[in-house]
């Protein structure tokens, strides 16, 4: 379980630039729970990410996971049990290292793959083909050669091959083309739910956080302005998620990359 309470989070306080990022938030995640997170730009989506994953210290407030205070834990530690893909499939993997190699880091052997035994090697490359992407007969190509789907893909098994505590996905797939976009989500909830994997995905489609997954938050002005799961969620429509944007936050909903998007 994660439980965030009360965070808040600042940025450049006490100058011309100071951005309020994250109001008193709160939010508990339950084992299992994959969530969906819409919102306009600067909504706080990402940099609630990065509150979790302990890329900055938040200003007040507590984050827990597992039944672990978190909060003031350094972002390599929590990297441990805390997954995390991002928008850029360059991020994530070393462009100059082989397929193997990165799995072999990702599995934990420090990237030696005279660590790995030919049993473990012949299941690394099982698990690659389940991607099925071809990239079983290339575990030695260096992943830079990748295309960015290829990549992506296999991030994401990097990310949950020692199945993490919680998966946070911030938009990555946004930077796909529809087709390769579509096969990296139905890998996302295929390698989910095998894994009965806790998950936090960040979209801008609309359509997609109200069908992947089992809540929907939206967010707004750094906070949670709505939070929808059940038969609540299963009769509502991106019209009705609209009104609901409306109604909460007092203003229309003013993003062409959302209300634009299909994919």
């Amino acid at each position: 379980m994660l439980k965030i309470n009360d965070i808040s989070k600042t940025f450049n306080p006490g100058t011309v630039n100071e951005k309020t990022a994250l109001s008193h938030l709160s939010l508990t995640v339950n084992d299992g729970d994959f969530i969906s997170i819409i919102g306009s730009n600067g909504a706080g989506k990402s940099t609630l990410f990065n509150a979790i994953a302990g890329t900055f210290l938040v200003d007040e407030g507590s984050i827990e996971l597992a039944g672990e205070d978190i909060t003031f834990v350094a972002e390599h530690v929590r990297a441990r049990t805390i997954g995390r893909l991002f928008q850029d499939p360059q991020k994530g993997t070393a462009p100059d290292m082989s397929i193997e190699e990165n799995l072999a880091l990702a599995a934990g052997s420090g990237g030696w793959l005279s660590r790995i035994s030919k049993k473990e090697k012949a299941a690394l490359r099982e698990r690659v083909a389940l991607l099925n992407m071809g990239l079983e007969d290339r575990m030695e190509s260096p992943v830079g050669l990748l295309s960015g789907g290829q990549r992506q893909a296999l991030t994401l098994l990097m990310a949950t091959i020692n199945p993490p505590k919680l998966l946070l996905l911030d938009e990555h797939t946004a930077a796909l083309d529809p087709a390769t976009s579509a096969k990296v989500t139905e890998l996302t909830e295929k390698i989910v739910s095998e894994n009965s994997l806790t998950c936090l995905v960040i979209t801008h489609n609309m359509q997609a956080a109200l069908t992947q997954g089992n809540r929907t938050l939206m967010m707004e002005g750094g906070n949670i302005i709505f939070d929808i799961s059940g038969s609540e969620r299963e009769n509502m429509t991106v019209d009705d998620l609209l009104d609901k944007f409306r109604t909460r936050s007092g203003h229309v909903l003013d993003n062409d990359r959302m209300l634009l998007s299909d994919s």
